[in-house]
């Protein structure tokens, strides 16, 4: 189930389910207000976002309340979520699926919010996006990337090519709007041959996998998975969780795995990555294409999660398509 597309004049909707807006400086906030007011968007705010504790969220109860009160609201035709954090998960048995599935419409966030965008898809069946946050608006410079794939995918139904950035950075680009580091963009990096057309799910892998052995974990049958982790995702641990997703019910039949790219601090490089994929039998008949543009570096693109795309990789020529967004 494909919700709407956005158009120019609809209601975008703010929401908290992971960290609080609050921790966003209130002049960022202003950028990203009016870059989606740029876009054409009305936005507003659920009664919550801002709701701040000490773990810089709020309770269990607000941040369902301005979910439900989201999805219920026949002037909101989108959702995005303030920023990412660590605790979306305990809103999963608490959710109104049965609401969110008699109200599509899109709902974007990445990072933690993986564990709610896989898990409405698989209790509803609507397709949701991992693509930016409300505060990735809020970056004045570097953007232009993320603002084009954001259009193409929710603005636009016609399949779209995601090609590599020109460039990209890993810079702390919210506490220096000014002082910015880019750097060029390689572009994808190969790991294994092959072709592969199917459903996308995925997003950030550590979260992913709090889904696993639940309810709320997607099938991975007939899947194209896209996977990326943070600063935090050290390739021992990176190796650590993606081997426990390979042990997963279903994971024979994925048809293919997109990873995005790396952020510094991680350490991870493209040699020990390679070993990485190389040391998993899972992975030897179908392709992996990696550095892709998404996940916790910038720019990034946005792309469906229940949605279809294609994945080709021939030698050194490689691309990924969303099909059906």
């Amino acid at each position: 189930m494909i919700s709407a597309k956005l158009q120019s004049g609809d209601e975008i909707r703010v929401v908290s389910p992971a960290t609080s807006l609050a921790v966003i400086s209130v002049e960022n906030r202003q950028i990203a207000h009016e870059a989606l007011q740029y876009l054409g968007f009305k936005v507003t705010y659920g009664i919550n976002v801002a709701e701040c504790d000490v773990f810089n969220s709020s309770t269990v109860a607000a941040r369902l309340e301005d979910l439900h009160q989201a999805f219920a609201d026949p002037q909101v035709r989108g959702i995005l979520t303030s920023i990412g954090g660590f605790n979306s998960n305990q809103l999963l048995q608490g959710l109104d699926y049965d609401l969110i599935q008699a109200n599509p419409k899109v709902f974007c966030g990445y990072s933690d919010i993986t564990a709610l965008s896989n898990a409405i898809y698989a209790k509803t069946g609507l397709v949701t996006y991992s693509g930016p946050h409300f505060s990735t608006f809020g970056m004045h410079r570097g953007l232009d990337y993320t603002l084009t794939a954001f259009k193409n995918c929710l603005m636009d139904d016609r399949p779209c090519a995601v090609l590599p950035s020109d460039q990209w950075s890993d810079d702390a680009w919210y506490s220096d709007q000014i002082n910015r580091t880019f750097e060029e963009n390689p572009g994808f990096l190969t790991l294994n041959e092959g072709q592969a057309e199917g459903t996308l799910i995925g997003g950030n892998l550590c979260t992913l996998n709090l889904l696993q052995g639940t309810e709320f974990m997607p099938s991975l049958a007939d899947q194209i998975v896209l996977l990326e982790d943070d600063y935090e995702s050290q390739p021992l641990t990176f190796d650590r969780d993606l081997q426990s997703l390979l042990h997963q019910p279903g994971f024979e039949q994925v048809r293919g795995l997109l990873i995005g790219r790396f952020q510094h601090a991680s350490h991870m490089t493209q040699e020990l990555l390679t070993q990485i994929i190389r040391s998993k039998p899972a992975l030897d008949k179908i392709p992996v294409l990696a550095n892709a543009d998404f996940g916790h570096t910038t720019p990034h693109f946005t792309f469906p999660i229940g949605g279809r795309g294609r994945l080709v990789v021939e030698g050194e020529q490689a691309s990924f398509t969303l099909l059906e967004h």
